[in-house]
């Protein structure tokens, strides 16, 4: 049998893996080396050359994408039908194994899978038949403790918690989710994977049948398997199963969300006689990024070891840029993309990437007024996010009291026990009397039309805008969406939610005080007697309100660096390459760990780049309303710097704090002085370096040891002598 073309297309080190007679096998496949062509070869080649029965392998992979992928290229290769190959991801081949085995498993025989916000919602009722204080418990968190104790192969009864109160009542909690899923038949996605391995562990027989019967198990993306994942691949493989593994521990970049990139290693150590074949030859970038991202990736210890490389020829210089504040971060990247356009290069194959999701404004913004179509891949434009959106209704109703889809949108958010019921109530009593919705509230109350507790509620609401509008009337348009943001306890409610949700959420209200503090009041505007505050509504509105791109357009590609793995662009700015932004400041404070994770992002972000990679960084970045005054991402400095071609050369200092010398203007009646210590709930301890204003408008410039440079608005602030 002619079985070239199995081999032909492969380079010495893929047909090694493709070939491999016998035994584990752990591919190490570097960014760009052809790991998707690997496994689709290998397994043709098991059942083409070795005769295997298509019903004897196991190919797994991470999404459904990459299955059908999978199965698409494996058919073509093999010119025959892969319908009956157990091709697919961890999740749906649990199902598979569940719906066949559902009573062994203890299922019903028709079980429904819920989503995470059939979850959500089930966690909460439970939380609140418990009469537990949400703030205190918030549902999002125990259903990301439920999903992770699910991730290690923990039931309730298993887990320790010594007596410790909060943890004994998550632990309570999800045993009392647990015992209402069985009752009900619910089946959540972590819960697939748990049951399906407690299936073959607790039925030996049914393990017994998969083991004969799935002899050939082949992983995909093997660095981002949790525990309970790769325990199912060492339970089916036994003694007797052949497992082929394909991933890359440089490219592991999803331990927040519970993968483990030490199972690479434990493949290793757990398997017998696992050969390693390294796949370093890079098909994607430019000989100069890959040496790049080499050096980086060094700095991490532990390393299974490899180095890219590429025939391509080096390639141009790494680009790096520094900007003296984010907007003309900004401002350069998207110049650098006109002169890509008008090289007669298209949109689609530049991409700006990010650590975080704020971060997407600025770019947003100076895209269209460069008339430059965009998409925010895998995300939300900024000013349709669900964070920005209530914080910008709280605005529109100071500015407008009438606007009934302002108060319908903040009414309950952060929840004041005013429930869809009440908010009926309002209607009906706004149409009866053909009154906005605020004053049919107001009417309401003056006539008891309300139960007690409900209209003790909405007066709570009504008196916590007046109050605002009140305090808040002659502020600058900044203080007023940090006034907005603090007052109604937005980023409070936020903070409930799973830590990953929280910090994207509470950093977009950061930005979003950002763009109110930095937003000009345009001419027209002026003359036509709008106030900075209707401007700024407008304008946002009119940017939430351009559609993105379509997928098949022509548009340039914002993302996350995470969204950004496993594509690849011929042009891509990495923005943000400061400390503190990236890596994050939360990685740099836990742990090594962690900083190796945000290390594995920057190479991550590097390999996307197929010909031009620029880096660009802030030396001062306004967050929060305030300047911080940044230092060059440590990542620059682990790169060579002959690989290197600075732009603007970075300063040697950075520009000093403004100084701390009060004017004849500045108040004398503020509680703290010039140099006092002082303490923040969020940012920890600093000293007053400055202020302005005065009375309850006052606002401090205090430098925080941790977090740098931020202005606050007294008011709020809460600050603390420390």
């Amino acid at each position: 049998m002619d079985v070239s073309h199995l081999l032909e297309e492969l380079n010495e080190a893929q047909r090694e893996a493709v070939t491999v007679d016998q035994g584990h096998v752990l591919v190490l496949a570097g960014a760009g080396s052809g790991k998707t062509r690997v496994l689709v070869h290998r397994l043709a080649w098991l059942i083409q050359v070795k005769h295997l029965s298509p019903l004897s392998v196991l190919a797994v992979t991470f999404t459904n994408k990459a299955a059908g992928e999978m199965r698409e290229r494996t058919q073509a290769l093999l010119r025959v039908s892969t319908r009956p190959l157990w091709i697919g991801t961890f999740h749906s081949i649990a199902h598979r194994l569940l719906r066949i085995h559902w009573r062994e498993a203890g299922l019903q025989e028709h079980f429904q899978i819920i989503d995470s916000d059939d979850q959500l919602r089930l966690v909460r009722r439970i939380i609140r038949e418990e009469g537990l204080d949400e703030n205190q418990f918030p549902p999002s968190q125990i259903q990301w403790y439920i999903n992770a104790r699910k991730d290690e192969g923990q039931r309730p009864s298993s887990i320790e918690h010594m007596d410790h109160p909060l943890t004994a009542t998550w632990v309570h909690v999800y045993g009392r989710y647990h015992a209402y899923c069985e009752r009900a038949g619910l089946v959540d996605f972590a819960e697939l994977l748990i049951r399906a391995h407690e299936l073959w562990l607790n039925e030996p027989a049914v393990l017994a049948h998969y083991r004969k019967r799935l002899t050939h198990l082949l992983v995909d993306e093997f660095q981002d398997t949790n525990t309970i994942q790769y325990a199912m691949i060492r339970l089916l493989a036994g003694d007797s199963g052949e497992v082929f593994v394909v991933g890359d521990d440089d490219q592991s970049i999803y331990g927040w969300r519970g993968a483990r990139v030490e199972n690479v290693q434990f493949f290793v150590r757990d398997f017998p006689q696992v050969r390693t074949v390294r796949l370093e030859q890079n098909y994607r970038s430019t000989g100069t990024i890959l040496s790049a991202a080499n050096a980086l990736i060094a700095h991490n210890e532990g390393r299974m070891g490899k180095r890219l490389w590429t025939a391509a020829g080096e390639g141009q210089p790494i680009r790096v840029y520094a900007a003296f504040n984010e907007h003309e971060e900004a401002r350069f990247v998207i110049e650098r993309i006109e002169h890509w356009l008008a090289e007669g290069r298209r949109a689609e194959e530049a991409a700006i990437v990010y650590r975080t999701t704020a971060q997407s404004r600025l770019f947003e913004e100076q895209l269209l007024r460069a008339s430059i179509p965009y998409r925010v891949y895998g995300g939300l434009r900024f000013f349709e996010r669900a964070e920005v959106k209530d914080a910008l209704a709280y605005l529109r109703l100071l500015q407008n009291p009438n606007d009934d889809a302002a108060m319908e949108r903040v009414i309950n958010t952060p929840n004041r026990a005013i429930g869809q019921k009440t908010v009926a109530m309002l209607r009906a009593q706004a149409r009866e009397s053909g009154l906005p919705l605020w004053q049919a509230a107001g009417e309401s109350i003056r006539q008891e039309l309300l139960p007690g507790r409900a209209r003790n509620a909405v007066a709570g609401f009504m008196e916590l805008i007046l109050a605002m509008r009140e305090r808040m009337g002659d502020w600058t348009l900044g203080n007023q969406m940090q006034g907005v943001i603090e007052q109604s306890e937005l980023a409070r409610h936020y903070e409930k939610e799973s830590r990953e949700k929280m910090e994207a959420r509470v950093e977009n209200l950061q930005e979003l005080v950002n763009a109110a503090e930095s937003f000009i009041l345009p001419a027209e505007d002026e003359e036509a007697g709008l106030s900075p505050l209707q401007s700024f509504l407008s304008h946002a509105a009119l940017e939430a309100g351009e559609t993105q791109g379509a997928d098949w357009d022509d548009c340039v590609q914002l993302m996350t660096l995470h969204s950004a793995k496993g594509l690849e662009f011929p042009l891509v700015f990495m923005a943000g390459m400061e400390d503190g932004l990236f890596p994050h400041q939360r990685s740099v404070q836990e742990s090594a760990g962690r900083l190796e994770e945000e290390r594995r992002l920057c190479y991550v972000g590097m390999t996307r780049a197929m010909e031009q990679l620029y880096l660009s960084y802030a030396e001062v970045r306004r967050q929060y309303g305030s300047e911080s005054y940044s230092r060059p991402s440590r990542f620059l400095d682990e790169m060579p710097t002959e690989l290197l071609q600075e732009i603007r050369p970075r300063m040697a200092t950075h520009r000093p704090y403004p100084g701390a010398r009060p004017t004849a203007a500045d108040p004398v009646d503020l509680p703290f002085r010039l140099g006092q210590a002082v303490r923040h709930r969020q940012f920890g301890e600093g000293m007053v370096v400055n202020f302005e204003g005065s009375g309850e408008h006052a606002r401090v410039q205090v430098n925080f040891h941790q977090a740098g440079s931020k202005w606050l608005v007294l008011a709020y602030a809460n600050l603390e002598r420390a």
